[in-house]
This record gives structure tokens, C-alpha cells and sequence, in this order.
């Protein structure tokens, strides 16, 4: 499963209509928007491929001037990374699951492996 936001822009005289038209719409669930005419809406699919029908379909309602993802999430992607870990043979560090640590002790520099 796939979920990504979206980020949609129209101007703002057709605001009300665009977000209307999303919420009404199957293809996305609506968030919240502002004065300016940016809209912000989630979709899902089973893959990429659905998620590309459904962004381009939102980009052809009237008045959508732009949409485009902003974050996407694929569980599919995280479960063949986790897959390729096992089959190396390369464990998470313990320290990434303790809830000792503080999040702000923790900066990347390329290996989350190398940080302690």
C-alpha cells in the first residue's frame, strides 16, 4: 500500500469549487487548505501506477492549476529494505529502537550504523 500527499494549487476565486470537487471526488481524501488556494489531500493505491492515475486525474479537475506529491510512503519499499537487511545479515542497531534515546542526539551523516 501507498500513500502520498499531495499538494494542489488554484487560484483563489475557485477555491471553494476545487476543494468541493476533491472532497466529493474517490480518488483522495481532503486535509485542509488556505486563503491562498493551496490544498492538501492524501491518495492510495497499491502501487505507484494507481497512485499516477489518481494524481493525474486530480490535476484535471477544472481549475487545479498544479498537483503534485509532496511525501509518499510505500509499505512495499519498507518491507524489501527490511527483506534486503535480513538476507545481508546486517541487524538494526539496538540504540534505534531504545526509548532512552533522544531523537535530538541523533545525527545522520550518511550511516545510522556509525553513530555510536
Amino acid at each position: 500500500m501507498n500513500i502520498s500527499s499531495i499538494v494542489v494549487q488554484t487560484a483563489p476565486k475557485y477555491l471553494d469549487e476545487v476543494v468541493e470537487a476533491l472532497k466529493q471526488s474517490p480518488l483522495c481524501d481532503y486535509h485542509f487548505h488556505d486563503a491562498k488556494g493551496r490544498i492538501v489531500v492524501t491518495i492510495e493505491g497499491e502501487g505507484v501506477e494507481e497512485e499516477i492515475k489518481k494524481l493525474t486525474a486530480i490535476q484535471e479537475i477544472p481549475h487545479v492549476a498544479a498537483a503534485d506529491m509532496s511525501f509518499a510512503y510505500s509499505e512495499n519499499e519498507l518491507d524489501a529494505e527490511r527483506d534486503k537487511l535480513e538476507k545481508e545479515g546486517t541487524a538494526l542497531p539496538e540504540w534505534l529502537n531504545a526509548d532512552q534515546v533522544n531523537v535530538k542526539d541523533i545525527t545522520y551523516h550518511g550511516d545510522l550504523r556509525k553513530k555510536f
